[in-house]
Protein backbone atom coordinates (compact mmCIF):
# COMPACT_ATOMS: atom_id res chain seq x y z
CA UNK A 1 0.00 0.00 0.00
CA UNK A 2 1.41 3.54 -0.82
CA UNK A 3 1.37 6.62 2.14
CA UNK A 4 -0.15 9.88 1.71
CA UNK A 5 3.50 10.74 0.84
CA UNK A 6 3.89 8.05 -1.87
CA UNK A 7 0.45 9.01 -3.59
CA UNK A 8 1.17 12.27 -3.99
CA UNK A 9 4.70 11.94 -5.63
CA UNK A 10 3.78 9.52 -8.30
CA UNK A 11 0.28 12.17 -9.56
CA UNK A 12 3.11 15.14 -9.06
CA UNK A 13 5.52 13.19 -11.41
CA UNK A 14 3.20 11.96 -13.70
CA UNK A 15 1.68 15.16 -14.33
CA UNK A 16 5.26 16.47 -15.08
CA UNK A 17 3.87 16.74 -18.63
CA UNK A 18 1.43 19.37 -17.63
CA UNK A 19 4.76 22.02 -16.89
CA UNK A 20 6.11 21.67 -20.59
CA UNK A 21 3.01 23.29 -21.97
CA UNK A 22 3.42 26.04 -19.81
CA UNK A 23 7.06 26.62 -20.81
CA UNK A 24 9.21 24.23 -18.71
CA UNK A 25 12.90 22.68 -19.52
CA UNK A 26 14.28 20.08 -18.40
CA UNK A 27 16.06 20.23 -14.96
CA UNK A 28 19.38 18.81 -16.21
CA UNK A 29 19.96 21.69 -18.84
CA UNK A 30 19.03 24.03 -16.44
CA UNK A 31 21.48 23.29 -14.19
CA UNK A 32 24.17 22.65 -16.56
CA UNK A 33 23.60 26.34 -17.54
CA UNK A 34 24.00 27.96 -14.32
CA UNK A 35 27.35 25.90 -14.23
CA UNK A 36 28.05 27.44 -17.42
CA UNK A 37 27.18 30.81 -16.49
CA UNK A 38 28.76 30.47 -13.13
CA UNK A 39 32.27 29.68 -15.14
CA UNK A 40 31.99 32.82 -17.20
CA UNK A 41 30.18 35.47 -16.37
CA UNK A 42 31.76 37.77 -13.96
CA UNK A 43 29.55 38.02 -10.21
CA UNK A 44 28.97 41.28 -11.25
CA UNK A 45 27.28 41.03 -14.41
CA UNK A 46 24.96 38.26 -12.81
CA UNK A 47 21.06 39.08 -12.06
CA UNK A 48 20.57 39.63 -8.15
CA UNK A 49 18.01 38.48 -6.27
CA UNK A 50 18.29 40.72 -2.92
CA UNK A 51 14.86 40.34 -1.42
CA UNK A 52 14.27 36.66 -1.79
CA UNK A 53 11.15 34.99 -2.71
CA UNK A 54 7.49 35.08 -1.25
CA UNK A 55 5.22 32.61 -0.82
CA UNK A 56 0.99 33.68 -1.37
CA UNK A 57 -2.39 32.79 -1.27
CA UNK A 58 -1.36 29.04 -1.28
CA UNK A 59 -4.26 26.55 -1.92
CA UNK A 60 -4.28 22.58 -1.99
CA UNK A 61 -3.09 22.80 -5.90
CA UNK A 62 -1.28 25.73 -6.62
CA UNK A 63 0.32 28.89 -4.88
CA UNK A 64 1.99 32.16 -5.93
CA UNK A 65 5.96 32.81 -6.21
CA UNK A 66 7.65 36.05 -5.93
CA UNK A 67 10.84 37.14 -6.55
CA UNK A 68 12.34 40.27 -7.73
CA UNK A 69 15.60 41.17 -9.91
CA UNK A 70 17.78 44.04 -9.83
CA UNK A 71 17.73 44.22 -13.84
CA UNK A 72 15.60 43.15 -16.19
CA UNK A 73 15.44 39.37 -16.58
CA UNK A 74 14.02 36.10 -16.95
CA UNK A 75 11.75 34.53 -13.57
CA UNK A 76 12.82 30.43 -13.85
CA UNK A 77 11.14 28.80 -11.01
CA UNK A 78 12.49 24.78 -10.40
CA UNK A 79 10.24 23.02 -7.49
CA UNK A 80 9.95 19.36 -6.34
CA UNK A 81 8.59 17.66 -3.41
CA UNK A 82 12.22 16.62 -2.82
CA UNK A 83 14.56 18.50 -0.45
CA UNK A 84 17.50 17.25 -2.91
CA UNK A 85 15.51 18.72 -5.66
CA UNK A 86 15.29 15.07 -7.70
CA UNK A 87 12.55 14.75 -9.80
CA UNK A 88 11.78 18.39 -9.90
CA UNK A 89 9.95 20.38 -12.69
CA UNK A 90 11.35 23.47 -14.07
CA UNK A 91 8.75 26.47 -15.47
CA UNK A 92 9.82 29.69 -17.79
CA UNK A 93 8.18 32.31 -15.91
CA UNK A 94 7.53 35.84 -16.61
CA UNK A 95 9.98 38.64 -18.13
CA UNK A 96 10.65 41.60 -15.00
CA UNK A 97 10.85 44.66 -16.49
CA UNK A 98 10.87 48.27 -14.99
CA UNK A 99 7.91 48.63 -15.26
CA UNK A 100 6.93 46.01 -12.48
CA UNK A 101 10.37 47.77 -10.78
CA UNK A 102 11.54 43.96 -12.37
CA UNK A 103 9.18 41.95 -9.71
CA UNK A 104 7.46 38.96 -11.30
CA UNK A 105 5.50 36.32 -9.82
CA UNK A 106 4.24 32.59 -10.96
CA UNK A 107 1.07 31.18 -10.18
CA UNK A 108 2.75 27.08 -10.24
CA UNK A 109 -0.59 24.96 -10.43
CA UNK A 110 -0.96 21.04 -10.21
CA UNK A 111 0.31 20.47 -7.19
CA UNK A 112 -0.81 17.62 -4.82
CA UNK A 113 -2.69 18.86 -1.47
CA UNK A 114 -1.13 18.81 2.12
CA UNK A 115 3.00 18.57 0.41
CA UNK A 116 5.85 20.00 1.12
CA UNK A 117 7.05 22.14 -2.28
CA UNK A 118 10.71 23.51 -2.35
CA UNK A 119 11.17 26.02 -4.17
CA UNK A 120 14.45 27.25 -6.56
CA UNK A 121 14.52 30.61 -8.16
CA UNK A 122 16.86 32.43 -10.55
CA UNK A 123 16.89 34.88 -13.30
CA UNK A 124 18.30 34.89 -16.51
CA UNK A 125 19.95 38.44 -18.20
CA UNK A 126 17.28 39.30 -20.98
CA UNK A 127 21.03 40.56 -22.65
CA UNK A 128 23.46 37.33 -21.66
CA UNK A 129 21.14 34.36 -21.60
CA UNK A 130 24.31 32.78 -19.90
CA UNK A 131 24.39 35.11 -17.22
CA UNK A 132 22.30 33.34 -14.34
CA UNK A 133 21.52 34.75 -10.83
CA UNK A 134 22.73 32.62 -7.89
CA UNK A 135 19.41 30.94 -6.63
CA UNK A 136 17.13 32.12 -4.31
CA UNK A 137 15.30 29.02 -2.01
CA UNK A 138 12.48 28.42 0.16
CA UNK A 139 10.24 25.68 0.92
CA UNK A 140 6.30 26.10 1.26
CA UNK A 141 3.22 23.37 2.44
CA UNK A 142 -0.24 23.20 0.36
CA UNK A 143 -3.17 23.30 1.51
CA UNK A 144 -4.86 19.42 2.63
CA UNK A 145 -7.82 18.18 0.97
CA UNK A 146 -9.13 16.60 3.87
CA UNK A 147 -9.32 17.34 8.14
CA UNK A 148 -5.92 18.06 8.84
CA UNK A 149 -4.05 19.91 11.81
CA UNK A 150 -3.99 23.59 10.66
CA UNK A 151 -1.57 26.02 12.35
CA UNK A 152 -2.04 29.94 11.25
CA UNK A 153 -0.55 33.32 12.62
CA UNK A 154 -1.61 36.53 11.92
CA UNK A 155 -0.93 40.16 12.76
CA UNK A 156 -0.10 43.41 11.18
CA UNK A 157 2.26 47.01 11.60
CA UNK A 158 5.65 46.53 10.19
CA UNK A 159 8.11 49.44 10.52
CA UNK A 160 5.84 52.33 11.43
CA UNK A 161 6.60 55.52 13.91
CA UNK A 162 10.04 55.73 12.79
CA UNK A 163 10.77 52.20 14.18
CA UNK A 164 12.82 50.41 11.89
CA UNK A 165 15.20 47.90 10.94
CA UNK A 166 17.68 47.98 14.34
CA UNK A 167 20.78 45.99 13.31
CA UNK A 168 21.84 46.23 17.41
CA UNK A 169 18.96 44.35 17.99
CA UNK A 170 18.86 41.64 15.44
CA UNK A 171 16.71 43.68 13.35
CA UNK A 172 12.90 42.19 13.30
CA UNK A 173 12.97 39.16 15.44
CA UNK A 174 9.11 38.42 15.70
CA UNK A 175 9.69 37.36 12.29
CA UNK A 176 11.83 34.23 13.55
CA UNK A 177 10.02 34.21 16.78
CA UNK A 178 6.93 33.37 14.11
CA UNK A 179 8.81 31.33 11.48
CA UNK A 180 9.97 29.23 14.59
CA UNK A 181 6.28 28.03 15.06
CA UNK A 182 5.94 26.47 11.61
CA UNK A 183 2.40 27.54 11.02
CA UNK A 184 0.77 27.00 7.58
CA UNK A 185 0.87 30.37 6.22
CA UNK A 186 0.61 33.69 8.32
CA UNK A 187 -2.03 36.71 7.44
CA UNK A 188 -0.69 40.21 7.45
CA UNK A 189 -3.93 42.40 8.51
CA UNK A 190 -2.17 45.48 7.03
CA UNK A 191 0.16 48.54 7.43
CA UNK A 192 2.63 45.79 6.04
CA UNK A 193 4.66 49.66 5.61
CA UNK A 194 4.44 53.15 6.79
CA UNK A 195 4.64 55.06 3.66
CA UNK A 196 3.69 58.29 6.03
CA UNK A 197 6.36 57.73 8.66
CA UNK A 198 10.06 59.07 8.10
CA UNK A 199 12.53 56.27 9.11
CA UNK A 200 15.86 58.15 10.18
CA UNK A 201 18.90 57.09 11.20
CA UNK A 202 18.35 57.31 15.17
CA UNK A 203 15.99 58.39 17.45
CA UNK A 204 15.58 58.64 21.13
CA UNK A 205 13.50 55.75 23.20
CA UNK A 206 11.56 58.09 25.34
CA UNK A 207 11.04 55.30 27.71
CA UNK A 208 15.23 54.67 28.27
CA UNK A 209 16.78 57.62 27.00
CA UNK A 210 18.43 55.37 24.76
CA UNK A 211 19.65 55.17 20.92
CA UNK A 212 17.54 53.23 18.66
CA UNK A 213 19.58 52.99 15.08
CA UNK A 214 17.82 52.34 12.20
CA UNK A 215 19.56 50.88 8.84
CA UNK A 216 18.38 53.79 6.54
CA UNK A 217 18.01 54.37 2.58
CA UNK A 218 17.44 57.38 0.15
CA UNK A 219 13.53 56.21 -0.42
CA UNK A 220 12.12 55.79 3.47
CA UNK A 221 13.72 59.17 5.05
CA UNK A 222 10.87 61.09 3.86
CA UNK A 223 7.31 60.25 3.31
CA UNK A 224 6.08 58.41 0.07
CA UNK A 225 5.19 60.74 -2.64
CA UNK A 226 6.86 59.06 -5.81
CA UNK A 227 6.18 55.67 -7.39
CA UNK A 228 9.83 54.89 -6.71
CA UNK A 229 9.68 55.59 -2.99
CA UNK A 230 6.63 53.70 -2.75
CA UNK A 231 8.41 50.63 -4.06
CA UNK A 232 11.74 51.59 -1.37
CA UNK A 233 9.48 51.28 1.41
CA UNK A 234 8.91 47.66 0.81
CA UNK A 235 12.55 47.17 -0.70
CA UNK A 236 13.47 48.11 3.10
CA UNK A 237 11.38 45.80 4.87
CA UNK A 238 13.01 43.21 3.12
CA UNK A 239 16.60 44.58 3.85
CA UNK A 240 15.75 42.29 7.05
CA UNK A 241 17.17 38.79 6.81
CA UNK A 242 14.60 37.57 9.41
CA UNK A 243 11.68 38.87 7.02
CA UNK A 244 13.18 36.94 3.96
CA UNK A 245 14.07 34.04 5.92
CA UNK A 246 10.26 34.13 6.69
CA UNK A 247 9.06 34.55 3.82
CA UNK A 248 10.89 32.11 1.93
CA UNK A 249 9.40 29.53 4.29
CA UNK A 250 5.80 31.11 5.12
CA UNK A 251 3.24 31.78 2.94
CA UNK A 252 1.65 34.93 3.24
CA UNK A 253 -2.03 36.12 2.99
CA UNK A 254 -1.53 39.80 2.62
CA UNK A 255 -4.30 42.68 3.33
CA UNK A 256 -3.76 46.11 3.34
CA UNK A 257 -5.13 49.12 5.53
CA UNK A 258 -3.99 53.13 5.47
CA UNK A 259 -0.23 53.36 5.87
CA UNK A 260 0.54 51.82 2.59
CA UNK A 261 -0.66 54.55 1.18
CA UNK A 262 -0.72 57.96 3.84
CA UNK A 263 -2.35 57.56 7.85
CA UNK A 264 -6.28 57.18 7.87
CA UNK A 265 -6.95 58.09 3.99
CA UNK A 266 -10.16 57.92 2.19
CA UNK A 267 -11.15 59.86 -0.56
CA UNK A 268 -11.47 63.20 1.40
CA UNK A 269 -8.12 62.80 3.02
CA UNK A 270 -6.87 66.44 3.49
CA UNK A 271 -2.75 66.81 3.41
CA UNK A 272 -2.78 70.82 2.96
CA UNK A 273 -1.66 71.43 6.05
CA UNK A 274 0.76 68.38 6.17
CA UNK A 275 4.48 70.57 5.15
CA UNK A 276 5.94 67.27 4.64
CA UNK A 277 3.98 66.34 1.32
CA UNK A 278 4.44 68.53 -1.63
CA UNK A 279 2.18 66.20 -3.74
CA UNK A 280 -0.98 66.68 -2.02
CA UNK A 281 -3.85 64.82 -3.95
CA UNK A 282 -4.91 61.80 -2.36
CA UNK A 283 -5.88 60.13 -5.33
CA UNK A 284 -2.54 60.14 -6.56
CA UNK A 285 -0.97 59.19 -3.97
CA UNK A 286 -3.58 56.05 -3.62
CA UNK A 287 -3.15 55.13 -6.74
CA UNK A 288 0.89 55.22 -6.54
CA UNK A 289 1.16 52.98 -3.38
CA UNK A 290 -1.63 51.02 -5.03
CA UNK A 291 0.66 49.88 -7.67
CA UNK A 292 3.93 49.76 -5.26
CA UNK A 293 1.62 47.45 -2.86
CA UNK A 294 0.57 44.84 -5.72
CA UNK A 295 3.87 44.60 -7.21
CA UNK A 296 5.14 43.58 -3.99
CA UNK A 297 2.59 41.47 -2.11
CA UNK A 298 2.54 37.81 -2.64
CA UNK A 299 -1.09 38.16 -3.85
CA UNK A 300 -2.75 36.27 -6.81
CA UNK A 301 -4.45 38.92 -9.21
CA UNK A 302 -7.91 38.98 -9.83
CA UNK A 303 -9.62 38.94 -12.86
CA UNK A 304 -9.14 41.30 -15.77
CA UNK A 305 -11.57 43.76 -14.69
CA UNK A 306 -10.65 43.82 -11.44
CA UNK A 307 -7.19 44.19 -11.69
CA UNK A 308 -6.83 45.61 -8.21
CA UNK A 309 -9.01 43.62 -6.28
CA UNK A 310 -8.04 42.63 -2.90
CA UNK A 311 -10.76 40.97 -1.01
CA UNK A 312 -11.04 37.44 -1.88
CA UNK A 313 -11.39 33.93 -0.25
CA UNK A 314 -9.24 30.88 0.11
CA UNK A 315 -10.11 27.21 1.12
CA UNK A 316 -7.72 25.78 3.39
CA UNK A 317 -9.35 21.92 3.47
CA UNK A 318 -12.66 21.17 4.90
CA UNK A 319 -12.01 22.50 8.32
CA UNK A 320 -11.12 26.06 7.22
CA UNK A 321 -12.34 28.88 4.51
CA UNK A 322 -10.22 32.56 4.74
CA UNK A 323 -12.40 35.28 3.96
CA UNK A 324 -9.91 38.14 3.55
CA UNK A 325 -11.42 41.53 3.64
CA UNK A 326 -10.90 45.12 2.81
CA UNK A 327 -11.58 48.10 4.65
CA UNK A 328 -10.08 50.26 2.58
CA UNK A 329 -10.50 50.79 -0.98
CA UNK A 330 -14.61 50.83 -1.07
CA UNK A 331 -15.33 53.28 1.94
CA UNK A 332 -16.93 56.71 2.06
CA UNK A 333 -15.10 59.67 3.27
CA UNK A 334 -14.33 59.59 6.97
CA UNK A 335 -16.98 61.51 8.56
CA UNK A 336 -19.04 62.20 11.58
CA UNK A 337 -20.12 58.52 10.76
CA UNK A 338 -23.87 59.06 12.01
CA UNK A 339 -25.92 58.69 9.70
CA UNK A 340 -29.64 57.84 10.70
CA UNK A 341 -29.78 56.02 7.63
CA UNK A 342 -27.37 54.42 4.63
CA UNK A 343 -25.65 56.37 2.11
CA UNK A 344 -22.86 57.51 0.07
CA UNK A 345 -20.92 58.35 2.85
CA UNK A 346 -21.61 55.55 5.24
CA UNK A 347 -20.21 52.94 2.90
CA UNK A 348 -17.47 50.81 4.32
CA UNK A 349 -17.17 47.60 2.56
CA UNK A 350 -19.20 48.92 -0.27
CA UNK A 351 -22.29 47.19 -1.41
CA UNK A 352 -20.67 44.60 -4.39
CA UNK A 353 -18.11 43.54 -1.29
CA UNK A 354 -20.68 43.16 1.32
CA UNK A 355 -22.81 41.05 -0.98
CA UNK A 356 -19.83 38.50 -2.03
CA UNK A 357 -18.95 38.31 1.93
CA UNK A 358 -22.54 37.13 2.51
CA UNK A 359 -22.77 34.97 -0.05
CA UNK A 360 -19.45 33.08 0.54
CA UNK A 361 -20.47 32.61 4.01
CA UNK A 362 -23.70 31.33 3.08
CA UNK A 363 -22.16 28.94 0.51
CA UNK A 364 -18.69 27.61 2.72
CA UNK A 365 -18.68 24.22 3.50
CA UNK A 366 -15.81 24.70 5.83
CA UNK A 367 -15.93 24.00 9.70
CA UNK A 368 -14.37 27.48 10.20
CA UNK A 369 -15.56 30.62 8.52
CA UNK A 370 -12.08 32.77 9.56
CA UNK A 371 -12.61 36.50 8.79
CA UNK A 372 -9.24 38.23 7.98
CA UNK A 373 -9.94 41.73 8.42
CA UNK A 374 -7.34 45.26 9.16
CA UNK A 375 -9.54 47.39 11.43
CA UNK A 376 -11.51 45.59 14.34
CA UNK A 377 -15.31 46.34 14.39
CA UNK A 378 -16.21 47.56 18.13
CA UNK A 379 -13.29 49.79 18.98
CA UNK A 380 -13.53 53.62 18.01
CA UNK A 381 -10.93 55.30 16.23
CA UNK A 382 -10.49 58.99 15.88
CA UNK A 383 -9.50 60.71 12.73
CA UNK A 384 -9.88 64.44 13.86
CA UNK A 385 -12.68 66.82 13.66
CA UNK A 386 -14.94 67.60 11.02
CA UNK A 387 -15.77 71.77 10.64
CA UNK A 388 -18.55 71.35 12.79
CA UNK A 389 -15.73 70.17 15.67
CA UNK A 390 -17.68 67.13 16.14
CA UNK A 391 -15.55 63.70 15.93
CA UNK A 392 -14.61 62.02 12.52
CA UNK A 393 -14.21 58.50 12.97
CA UNK A 394 -11.62 56.55 11.19
CA UNK A 395 -13.28 52.62 11.43
CA UNK A 396 -16.90 51.94 11.58
CA UNK A 397 -17.48 52.43 15.46
CA UNK A 398 -19.16 55.56 16.02
CA UNK A 399 -19.80 55.45 20.02
CA UNK A 400 -22.09 54.26 22.02
CA UNK A 401 -25.51 53.71 20.93
CA UNK A 402 -27.81 52.61 18.12
CA UNK A 403 -26.51 51.82 14.57
CA UNK A 404 -25.66 54.19 13.10
CA UNK A 405 -23.61 55.53 9.33
CA UNK A 406 -21.36 52.32 8.87
CA UNK A 407 -22.45 50.22 11.67
CA UNK A 408 -25.12 49.72 9.07
CA UNK A 409 -23.20 47.49 6.91
CA UNK A 410 -21.98 45.36 9.73
CA UNK A 411 -24.84 45.41 11.00
CA UNK A 412 -26.50 43.71 8.30
CA UNK A 413 -24.25 41.22 7.81
CA UNK A 414 -24.35 39.84 11.15
CA UNK A 415 -27.92 39.58 11.01
CA UNK A 416 -27.80 37.53 7.99
CA UNK A 417 -25.38 35.64 9.91
CA UNK A 418 -28.02 34.56 12.32
CA UNK A 419 -31.05 34.01 9.60
CA UNK A 420 -28.95 31.77 7.46
CA UNK A 421 -27.61 29.92 10.77
CA UNK A 422 -23.95 30.09 9.62
CA UNK A 423 -21.68 28.83 11.99
CA UNK A 424 -18.21 29.25 13.45
CA UNK A 425 -17.45 32.81 12.10
CA UNK A 426 -14.63 34.28 13.68
CA UNK A 427 -12.77 37.83 13.44
CA UNK A 428 -9.04 38.36 12.87
CA UNK A 429 -7.88 41.68 12.54
CA UNK A 430 -4.95 44.47 13.78
CA UNK A 431 -4.47 47.82 13.15
CA UNK A 432 -4.36 49.65 17.06
CA UNK A 433 -0.53 47.92 18.04
CA UNK A 434 -1.77 46.08 20.64
CA UNK A 435 -3.52 42.60 21.62
CA UNK A 436 -6.38 41.86 22.51
CA UNK A 437 -9.71 38.70 22.56
CA UNK A 438 -13.54 40.29 22.14
CA UNK A 439 -16.50 38.39 22.85
CA UNK A 440 -19.24 40.17 21.61
CA UNK A 441 -22.61 39.09 23.11
CA UNK A 442 -26.23 40.32 21.47
CA UNK A 443 -27.22 40.04 25.44
CA UNK A 444 -24.46 43.53 25.92
CA UNK A 445 -25.47 45.31 22.81
CA UNK A 446 -27.93 48.02 21.88
CA UNK A 447 -28.15 46.00 18.84
CA UNK A 448 -29.46 42.17 19.32
CA UNK A 449 -29.69 40.21 16.28
CA UNK A 450 -26.96 38.74 16.06
CA UNK A 451 -25.18 35.31 17.53
CA UNK A 452 -22.24 36.12 19.34
CA UNK A 453 -19.02 35.66 18.05
CA UNK A 454 -15.27 36.38 18.63
CA UNK A 455 -12.44 38.67 17.55
CA UNK A 456 -8.93 38.52 17.70
CA UNK A 457 -6.27 41.60 17.54
CA UNK A 458 -2.78 41.49 17.75
CA UNK A 459 0.07 43.21 16.54
CA UNK A 460 2.48 45.91 16.20
CA UNK A 461 5.28 43.46 14.55
CA UNK A 462 7.75 46.38 14.59
CA UNK A 463 6.15 49.37 15.46
CA UNK A 464 5.39 51.71 18.05
CA UNK A 465 2.94 50.32 20.76
CA UNK A 466 -0.49 52.24 22.07
CA UNK A 467 -3.12 52.56 24.52
CA UNK A 468 -6.33 50.48 24.42
CA UNK A 469 -9.09 52.14 22.66
CA UNK A 470 -12.62 52.80 23.90
CA UNK A 471 -14.80 49.88 23.11
CA UNK A 472 -18.27 50.70 21.64
CA UNK A 473 -21.45 48.73 22.87
CA UNK A 474 -23.65 49.12 19.53
CA UNK A 475 -22.34 45.00 18.79
CA UNK A 476 -21.84 44.51 22.74
CA UNK A 477 -18.14 43.53 22.29
CA UNK A 478 -17.08 42.32 26.02
CA UNK A 479 -13.33 42.76 26.70
CA UNK A 480 -11.41 39.47 28.08
CA UNK A 481 -8.17 40.12 27.54
CA UNK A 482 -5.65 42.93 26.18
CA UNK A 483 -1.99 43.60 26.94
CA UNK A 484 -1.27 47.26 25.68
CA UNK A 485 1.24 50.60 26.21
CA UNK A 486 0.88 52.31 29.23
CA UNK A 487 1.97 55.38 27.07
CA UNK A 488 1.95 56.06 23.10
CA UNK A 489 4.71 55.06 20.68
CA UNK A 490 6.74 52.79 22.69
CA UNK A 491 9.88 51.37 21.04
CA UNK A 492 9.87 47.74 19.99
CA UNK A 493 12.51 47.58 23.20
CA UNK A 494 9.51 47.58 25.33
CA UNK A 495 8.71 43.92 24.21
CA UNK A 496 4.68 45.41 23.54
CA UNK A 497 4.96 43.39 19.86
CA UNK A 498 2.45 40.83 19.47
CA UNK A 499 1.26 37.80 17.04
CA UNK A 500 -1.73 35.36 17.46
CA UNK A 501 -1.55 31.97 16.67
CA UNK A 502 -4.82 29.45 15.76
CA UNK A 503 -4.45 26.08 15.77
CA UNK A 504 -7.12 23.90 14.51
CA UNK A 505 -7.51 20.50 15.28
CA UNK A 506 -8.65 17.44 13.26
CA UNK A 507 -10.61 15.68 15.77
CA UNK A 508 -12.28 17.20 17.88
CA UNK A 509 -12.72 20.50 15.51
CA UNK A 510 -11.58 22.92 18.26
CA UNK A 511 -9.67 25.76 17.59
CA UNK A 512 -7.35 26.75 19.91
CA UNK A 513 -6.11 31.02 19.56
CA UNK A 514 -3.28 32.04 21.41
CA UNK A 515 -1.87 35.83 21.99
CA UNK A 516 1.93 35.78 21.97
CA UNK A 517 4.78 38.27 21.97
CA UNK A 518 8.24 38.63 20.47
CA UNK A 519 10.12 35.88 22.28
CA UNK A 520 7.34 33.89 21.91
CA UNK A 521 5.53 33.41 25.32
CA UNK A 522 1.61 32.73 25.34
CA UNK A 523 -0.24 35.96 27.10
CA UNK A 524 -3.23 34.58 26.43
CA UNK A 525 -5.35 31.23 25.24
CA UNK A 526 -8.87 30.99 24.26
CA UNK A 527 -10.33 27.61 23.24
CA UNK A 528 -13.42 27.74 20.35
CA UNK A 529 -15.56 24.88 20.34
CA UNK A 530 -17.31 23.99 16.91
CA UNK A 531 -20.91 23.89 16.72
CA UNK A 532 -20.57 21.40 14.23
CA UNK A 533 -20.00 17.87 14.66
Amino acid sequence: MLNEYQKSRRTFIKTAGFALSAGAVTSGSWLSSIAASLNTTALSELPQLTQGIQFGDVLSDRAIVWSRADRPGRMIVEYSLNPDFKESKVIQGPFAFENTDYTARIDLTGLPPGQDIFVRVIFQDLNNHKALSKASSGRFRTAPDRAKNIRFLWSGDTCGQGWGINPDIGGMRIYETMRLTDPDFFIHCGDSIYADCPIQESQIVHETGEVWRNIVTPEVAKVAETLDEFRGRYKYNLLDHNLRRFNAEVPTIWLWDDHEVTNNWSPSKELEGDARYTEKNIAELVSLGTIAALEYAPIRYYQANESQRIYRKLRYGPLLELFVLDMRSYRGSNNYNRQEQPDADSDYFGREQLNWLKAGLKNSKAVWKVIAADMPIGLQSGDGFDQQNRPRFENLANGDGPVLGREFEIAELLAFVKQEEIANMVWFTADVHYCAAHYYDPDEAEFKNFDPFWEFVSGPLNAGSFAPHQLDNTFGPQLIFQKASPSPNLSPLSGLQFFGQVDIDDVSLTMTVSLKDIDGDTLFTQEIYSSIA
